[in-house]
């Protein structure tokens, strides 16, 4: 077995190991409104999990390049709201399209053939095309700093403040979300993604 003492990894190396290693990871694809002229910013996030469901609460980690903010953490602080979808077979690659690096002014989303869809509870659009989406609003930002003192990391950590589901993938009678309707997708290494696989039961113990 080989064993890396964290203090002697590069940030590129760790990076490689946790990306490799926690997987499969949801995909997080997050619209804003840009703080410059309110342009719809999008992006798609791996760093991703529900933190709590009382309150629902969901975390999504946005790695600063070269201790620049992203647009989608300066948009999300600076309104406070921010929606997040959850990335499905039949969108994916139009939201790796979103990935590529624009200017602050300019839609992420008029790169591709999906469309807006206004939302309930906050300004900013979601996307129509999404089987599934949550409008957030802000309820803690966190940032965190490398062993250098330089900030690499902003915590977004949204408040689930309205749920919209496709007929499709939510059955109402009991509840549920209907996983193999969902088709969500997940992220492994580099540019690697994986779509479901085989499903299996496990009673967990009283």
């Amino acid at each position: 077995m080989y064993t890396f003492r964290a203090e002697q990894l590069s940030a590129k190396d760790t990076y490689k190991l946790l990306s490799g290693a926690v997987i499969p990871r949801p995909v997080a694809f997050v619209t804003t409104l840009s703080s410059a002229n309110r342009a719809v910013n999008a992006a798609p996030f791996s760093f991703f999990n529900v933190i709590s469901s009382d309150p629902p609460l969901l975390g999504i980690s946005v790695a600063r390049a070269e201790g620049i903010q992203k647009d989608t953490a300066r948009n999300a602080i600076y309104s406070g709201e921010f929606v997040v979808h959850v990335s499905d077979e039949d969108i994916i690659e139009e939201i790796n399209k979103t990935a590529a690096r624009l200017s602050p002014e300019e839609s992420e989303v008029e790169q591709t053939a999906l469309h807006t869809a206004e939302s309930a509870c906050v300004s900013v659009p979601g996307i129509k095309e999404a089987r599934i989406r949550f409008e957030c609003k802000l309820e803690r930002h966190i940032t965190f700093e490398n062993d250098k003192g330089s900030v690499t990391t902003d915590l977004l950590i949204g408040r689930v403040v309205c749920f919209h589901l496709d007929e499709r993938v939510y059955d109402k009678e009991k509840g549920y979300v209907i996983t193999e309707e969902l088709k969500a997708v997940a992220r492994l290494a580099g540019n690697q993604y994986s779509k479901l696989g085989e499903e299996f039961t496990l009673i967990r113990p009283t």
